[in-house]
């Protein structure tokens, strides 16, 4: 007969651990759940949300550019682009050949953009395309999925070409801006001022972005709006320019180009008592709208190819000599320094004793004071002034008068002209100043170099104002007022370029 008795014991004896160990598992998973759930809860709830929850930024309008009278300059306009966002899953590879077709961009230029990006900012690949292209997408919504269209401001310059080197342009920021900008706010697709004013006064006008907080399915298809964060518009600039003014510039340049057969030019207008810039021409030019909205391969090479650089402000980056406009640096300096007197008689008989240099078209005046030969501007007369001076001296005068610096127009890459002539030629040329060079010097010839926007203001200003008590003409400005449209207040500018406001 077989004892069950012990055999119970021992079997239950084994059960005792296995069930130990089990309560003590059971009892372990119940302290961490407590744990997630009462210390840990809210984390987890916040990691939840954002399993569910995105934000889709919205762009903000750039502040528009009026005229000194109140004449729309620049503005925006709605415009539909075309972005990837990956809520819940990468973007497929067939959607981004899909995508490439379609909006005939290469596929390298899309992953680039992906391979970059970071959160859930929408990746913008095509702004301002056409009706047709937002319709295809629009209805053929699953062969494009995480391709959304995006209604953005896009900038709209109404002159065209017109004051395109004082405007500038917008652009997507670029990689190598990115780097450098990330601290300040700046993400991959933003909008930027690359040219002009738009750079210039990027922070200031380009607003603060609002977005929704959109509640997302499984699938990332939004759901429901739970909150809104509104746009803020950028500040509005009020120029010096007179957007009538600077047409009939414009057109004067152009029929004069054509009269000359020639191809490029400068030309600025300024209010020579206040150094306020009233119109400023370069030729050639191009058009910001074609940036604004995506340059193509074809319209790019067309402005890159151009022999005469339509990029290039002429007006401040184009270095020429002053010509006869510096005689006035010359007579004040033979002035100020008692090398003549205004009474003094000196002949031009046609050409200069001492160097074969004449008049431009020949003419001798004869005797001829300080007051005659500076209303004829007389060359054989400034020569004899630039042989008394020497070559020290004008050019300690013509620093004074500020060649060589810039004037300080709120614009970005002007050119300080050329002042040390002696210094230059030494150094390019290893060799030394002669007075045949110092003759040309004091008529604003030879080494001596100036941009349109200095001779104007520098030279013209200085003379008028040399005694007046107003310096702020001797600082060229291009912008009136910077303008808060979400307040009433705005920002009249100080005598220098201008004087900043934050927003309201």
């Amino acid at each position: 007969m077989i004892d069950n008795t012990n055999n119970s014991e021992e079997y239950i004896g084994r059960l005792k651990p296995l069930a130990a160990a089990v309560t003590l598992v059971i009892a372990i998973l119940i302290a961490r759940v407590c744990y997630l759930q009462i210390y840990d809860g809210e984390y987890y709830a916040q990691l939840a949300d954002g399993n569910r929850i995105r934000i889709i930024p919205t762009m903000a309008p750039r502040g528009t550019f009026y005229d000194r009278n109140g004449q729309l300059l620049v503005t925006n306009r709605p415009g539909f682009s075309v972005s990837l966002l990956p809520l819940t899953a990468p973007i497929k590879p067939e959607v981004v050949e899909r995508i490439s077709k379609l909006l005939n961009v290469p596929i390298e230029e899309i992953q680039q953009k992906i391979s970059v990006h970071s959160g859930f900012d929408p990746i913008r690949i095509r702004p301002d395309v056409t009706q047709d292209i937002v319709t295809i997408i629009e209805e053929q919504k699953d062969l494009y999925p995480g391709v959304v269209i995006e209604v953005q401001p896009i900038r709209n310059y109404q002159l065209k070409q017109e004051g395109a080197h004082t405007f500038g342009y917008v652009s997507e920021i670029s990689d190598a801006e990115l780097e450098t900008k990330k601290e300040e706010g700046y993400k991959s697709g933003d909008i930027v001022g690359k040219f002009g004013l738009e750079r210039v006064y990027d922070k200031i006008i380009r607003g603060e972005n609002g977005g929704e907080q959109v509640e997302v399915d499984v699938s990332g298809k939004p759901v429901q709006i739970l909150g809104k964060k509104e746009t803020k518009p950028g500040y509005d600039l009020i120029l010096t320019i007179d957007r009538d003014l600077q047409v009939a510039a414009e057109k004067a340049v152009d029929d004069m180009l054509g009269a000359l057969g020639c191809h490029a030019a400068a030309a600025v207008v300024l209010n020579p008592q206040t150094g306020e810039v009233l119109a400023m021409v370069s030729r050639p030019a191009f058009d910001p709208n074609l940036f604004a909205h995506g340059i193509s391969t074809k319209d790019w090479n067309a402005i890159n190819n151009n022999p005469y650089h339509p990029m290039d402000n002429k007006a401040i980056t184009g270095e020429y000599p002053p010509g006869s406009t510096f005689k006035i640096v010359t007579g004040t300096a033979a002035l100020a320094t008692g090398r003549v007197d205004p009474n003094e008689l000196i002949f031009d008989g046609g050409t200069h004793r001492l160097v074969p240099k004449g008049n431009a078209g020949g003419e001798a005046l004869g005797w001829l004071d300080f007051h005659t030969a500076l209303s004829h501007s007389d060359n054989v007369y400034f020569y004899e002034m630039g042989n008394r001076l020497g070559v020290d001296m004008l050019e300690h005068y013509a620093k004074l008068f500020g060649l060589g610096s810039a004037t300080g127009i709120d614009l970005p890459y002007e050119s300080p002209g050329l002042v040390d002539w002696k210094e230059y030629k030494l150094e390019v040329y290893h060799d030394d100043f002669y007075l045949s060079e110092v003759m040309d010097a004091a008529i604003g010839q030879g080494f001596n170099l100036v941009t349109p926007s200095w001779a104007r203001l520098r030279l013209t200003a200085n003379a008028i104002n040399r005694t007046s008590s107003n310096k702020s003409s001797r600082r060229t400005k291009k912008l009136s007022k910077i303008f808060n449209p979400n307040s009433s207040a705005n920002c009249p500018l100080s005598r220098g370029l201008f004087s900043s406001c934050s927003p309201v």
